[in-house]
């Protein structure tokens, strides 16, 4: 049985303000927490990353489109329909690769259109959200069961950006997989990249494993290759932000770097998040988007200036990994093998 002392963190909280997030901007060295109290608050906290990570991303949009309900609703009573529309819009665009974000603002549309015009919305939809939020910690920890079976102890492992509690609303995607792996003695080590240009790997995943008591050592992104050639890696566990109907997936940029050195070195690749991840419309990675982030994130470290002035900057957020290159993908509908169009069909069910 999983121990709790490694599931404690929680970035993404509901009360009565607002939404409480964990401002991620300043970890490891502050704790400070944003409490949204309006839709364009938490747009406007995903596209500055107060809050990041696909599945807790769109878990702070359902909250949003409350908060977006509570306004409207005292704004125009009978006529808050027409209004909320525009929320979500904003907040769907707020940012563009992770395909949770746009998959929970339909849900939460759906809703929308079954509710009367002239009831208060709040509590139906608050429902709604907390039911998406729910359902998210309890998917992350049936894929931390079903990943840490794959895993042969005692093993090391080592894991990009961050996948944890502070990415999805509680335990964590492949850092689920991680906790649980530890808690049953299957892992005794955990390497994490630092994940440049924002760093998750070294402010955010050291931070929460710590926090949780277990153990991590940090490498620059440029050491991974090499250590994976030295046989101390039995696995490389990584997240998703969007998953391709044939398998491909779109992660935290150096993620496709990771699977080719992991294929060549003959080291196991796993994928692990949610089916909400999964965009049955896209037939490949090819049609995924790519978010453009500031090419600032790449010219500067901690606000100063590590570029000479006039140095251009190339800042894509996310790379697309081919399935081919993939061992595996873990859903809490069950696990896919060497995915393929026809093998991640047997997760629509």
């Amino acid at each position: 049985m999983l121990n709790t002392k490694h599931d404690r963190i929680r970035a993404v909280v509901w009360t009565e303000r607002g939404v409480r997030l964990l401002d991620q901007r300043r970890l490891p060295q502050e704790e400070t927490y944003w409490t949204a109290t309006c839709a364009f608050e938490v747009a406007e906290a995903i596209t500055k990353m107060v809050v990041r990570g696909a599945p807790a991303i769109g878990i702070a949009a359902a909250y949003g489109v409350v908060l977006a309900a509570r306004a409207r609703f005292a704004e125009a009573n009978s006529n808050w329909k027409a209004l909320i529309k525009t929320d979500l819009q904003d907040l769907e665009a707020a940012r563009p690769t992770a395909v949770n974000l746009a998959w929970a603002l339909k849900r939460m549309a759906a809703l929308i259109n079954g509710l009367p015009s002239d009831v208060d919305p709040e509590n139906a939809l608050l429902a709604e959200a907390q039911r998406i939020h729910e359902e998210d910690i309890a998917a992350n920890r049936r894929m931390g069961e079903l990943g840490a079976a794959l895993i042969e102890g005692p093993a090391k492992v080592l894991t990009h950006c961050n996948t944890g509690s502070l990415a999805t609303g509680g335990f964590g995607t492949a850092l689920g997989v991680i906790r649980y792996a530890y808690s049953e003695g299957q892992i005794n080590e955990v390497f994490a990249d630092e994940t440049r240009p924002w760093l998750q790997g070294a402010r955010l995943t050291a931070w929460e494993l710590l926090q949780d008591g277990i153990p991590v050592v940090l490498i620059a992104d440029s050491v991974a290759p090499y250590l994976l050639g030295q046989g101390q890696i039995q696995w490389v566990i990584i997240g998703a932000d969007r998953i391709a109907a044939n398998g491909d997936i779109a992660n935290k940029i150096g993620s496709y770097g990771l699977a080719v050195a992991a294929r060549h070195h003959r080291v196991r690749f796993m994928v692990v998040a949610p089916t909400s991840t999964i965009d049955w419309n896209l037939p490949d990675g090819m049609g995924i988007p790519i978010e453009q982030r500031p090419p600032e994130e790449v010219l500067t470290l901690a606000g100063k200036e590590i570029a000479i002035s006039g140095t251009k900057a190339y800042n894509p957020a996310f790379d697309v990994t081919p399935a081919h290159l993939i061992d595996v993908i873990v859903t809490e509908k069950g696990v896919v093998h060497q995915p393929s169009s026809e093998r991640m069909k047997t997760l629509q069910v």
